[in-house]
């Protein structure tokens, strides 16, 4: 009989340790993911308001307007030629980005800079001024040097223009350097549309050293903003020629090695992939490869071709293929490049997947804790935590318990300042990797007797929530109500 009651006993609990039952002295908490896209920082959709002219795709958009219903939106992309912004040498006009950006950092969200000097849809994107001043350069139709061409691109080696493009680097990071409302700037200073290759302009090569300049020249003054290079900066060390014929056939899967992409990495630069479905499938995108060297420390960066232009190439199919990209590149960020509303009417069901994914999702699977605790003395929180997105969470945080009174009053505040979130690895959909961190609090003496709510967050060492969970009962602080506790 004894052994009856033993075998039912250990039965009964591992039914209890696999359902998560609370035991007499713990109080358990499994929460539920609640499936909502996450806005945080370092990651998320991009909305092009200018892309490569003032005319795309904010134009639409009342000043009003911040596109409060496209889920996962977090960042203001400001893709535009530096000649707005400096039209007389040493003046300048900051409204054209600032103006824009002030309405979405209003709602929480952040800015993002491509400043361009070569465009096939204006005569001077960079500076009419640069060119008087006796920059070299090449006017061009779209491939092709000729004399009365309707665009005029520098020389981006040349003198007079690395010196005027300085200067204005130096001015734009004065303003945007370290701003906090500001995720990233991208070098956008050499290329066509500043992507970094020559194809829809000039067709002209230039040597690594030149290359190198251009994001030295960025990494001289933007020393505290993340920096972003394109993947296309490596189609300068191979001929047209060459690139033709790789797009024609399955060369492209094996791109050779870059010495400038690696340069940037070396330099601490993130990757951007701006030809995601261009070319329809087998041919849906080319470096996902060049990715693997910098997602596990720095974002990575998906932008799709214009929607409607890959629509109508019939690149775009059902869309399946950005969301691979995500996976593929473990994405940080994606773009919407289109009028937002067009592209959020047509591919909602894309765009929630996305968001599944796209960038990270922190996620507490199990939290234990002692249901009772005593004034002076320690409490241990078990808990279990992942990653559910493609991307390392960048930014890192710590993991905060707050204990509340039954008025909302903030009790307690502990953080587990031994454990960064930012070291939770990635893993398949699915089936993320699942850390187990224990934390051992002490209660303050001075701290209330009673009954309390307790709450998790991720934030700073001293307790600030920053990151948005996937949870319930969320405070408005990000922080999120997992169960109660009594204090003696």
């Amino acid at each position: 009989m004894k052994h009856l009651i033993l075998c039912i006993s250990l039965i009964v609990s591992i039914v209890q340790s696999a359902f998560g039952f609370e035991n007499e002295n713990l109080y358990t908490a499994h929460p539920v993911d609640t499936q909502v896209a996450l806005v945080n920082p370092q990651m998320g959709w991009m909305l092009h308001y200018y892309d490569n002219s003032i005319r795309n795709y904010g134009s639409r958009l009342e000043p009003s307007d911040t596109v409060d219903d496209f889920p996962g939106l977090s960042v203001i992309y400001l893709r535009i030629p530096w000649s707005y912004l400096e039209p007389e040498e040493g003046k300048f006009n900051w409204s054209y980005v600032d103006t824009p950006a002030q309405r979405w950092i209003d709602k929480g969200k952040r800015i993002a800079f491509r400043f361009t000097a070569s465009e096939t849809g204006m005569k001077y994107a960079t500076p009419e001024w640069v060119h008087d001043a006796g920059a070299k350069g090449y006017f061009f139709k779209r491939g092709q040097i000729v004399e009365d061409g309707p665009c005029w691109e520098p020389d981006f080696g040349g003198p007079v223009f690395l010196e005027k493009l300085e200067n204005f680097l130096k001015a734009a990071a004065e303003r945007y350097d370290g701003n906090p409302n500001v995720d990233f700037v991208e070098v956008g200073s050499l290329g066509v549309w500043g992507e970094g290759h020559t194809y829809g302009s000039t067709r002209k090569n230039y040597p690594f050293e030149i290359l190198k300049k251009h994001i030295d020249l960025h990494v001289k003054y933007f020393k505290q903003t993340l920096l972003i290079a394109n993947d296309d900066f490596s189609y300068q060390e191979i001929d047209y020629e060459t690139w033709q014929e790789m797009l024609n056939t399955d060369a492209y899967k094996n791109f050779p090695e870059s010495r400038i992409i690696a340069y940037a990495l070396k330099k601490g630069l993130g990757l951007r992939d701006d030809s995601i479905l261009v070319l329809a499938p087998p041919r849906h995108y080319f470096r996902d490869g060049m990715a693997q060297a910098f997602w596990h420390t720095v974002p990575v960066i998906v932008e799709s071709e214009h929607y409607g232009s890959s629509k109508k190439r019939n690149a775009w199919g059902d869309g399946s293929m950005f969301v691979q990209s995500v996976e593929d590149y473990h994405a940080s960020y994606a773009s919407i490049h289109w009028w937002p509303r067009e592209f959020l009417e047509e591919q909602r069901q894309i765009i929630n997947e996305m968001n599944m994914r796209l960038g990270y999702r922190l996620f507490p699977v199990e939290i234990s804790w002692q249901k009772e605790g005593e004034i002076d003395k320690s409490i241990e929180f078990a808990m279990k935590w992942s990653n559910k997105g493609a991307a390392p969470c960048y930014p890192g945080g710590f993991i905060a318990v707050t204990v509340k009174d039954d008025k909302g009053g903030i009790t307690g505040v502990f953080v587990n300042q031994s454990f960064n979130v930012k070291s939770l690895d990635v893993g398949p959909v699915g089936n993320p990797p699942i850390q187990e961190i224990q934390s051992t609090f002490s209660f303050p003496e001075n701290m209330p007797k009673g009954t309390f709510e307790v709450f998790i967050s991720v934030g700073t060492i001293d307790g600030t929530p920053v990151i948005a969970l996937p949870l319930p009962d969320n405070d408005g602080q990000r922080r999120y109500k997992i169960g109660k506790i009594s204090i003696k």
